[in-house]
């Protein structure tokens, strides 16, 4: 297992790393609208959805993975009335690269976020 760390996203806020590669896979952990110096981003859901996507970027670039290596995305929302937002900017990231995905309703996230994403995604050889 490789642990992956960069100061380009915000660094966890507990026992557990912002990624792990294993063999050609990287697990990414979580990401909540949190800008690399630990701020939260408030107020709409577009907002906080641009940052979780920066983050992911950040980690998935350290991991030397990008958008278009992600096979599988889990999205945690605090409303699903967010979903047809939230779809809209997904699909600004991801654009003709369609991986499986997973969008579930949860009662709350850390830090009070409104969204949290984690992704799978295969590591350029």
């Amino acid at each position: 297992m490789k642990f992956v760390q960069t100061n380009q996203a915000p660094a966890a806020i507990g026992p557990y790393s912002q990624g792990v590669i294993v063999n050609n896979l990287f697990y990414s952990s979580g990401q909540i609208p949190l800008t690399a110096e630990g701020t939260l981003v408030e107020g709409a859901i577009e907002g906080q959805t641009h940052q979780v996507f920066s983050n992911l970027r950040a980690v998935l670039e350290e991991a030397g993975a990008s958008f278009s290596t992600v096979v599988k995305t889990t999205v945690f929302l605090t409303n699903l009335e967010n979903f047809a937002a939230v779809n809209e900017i997904y699909s600004e990231y991801f654009e003709d690269h369609r991986p499986a995905r997973s969008c579930v309703e949860v009662s709350k996230l850390p830090k009070g976020a409104d969204i949290e994403i984690e992704v799978v995604a295969l590591v350029k050889q």
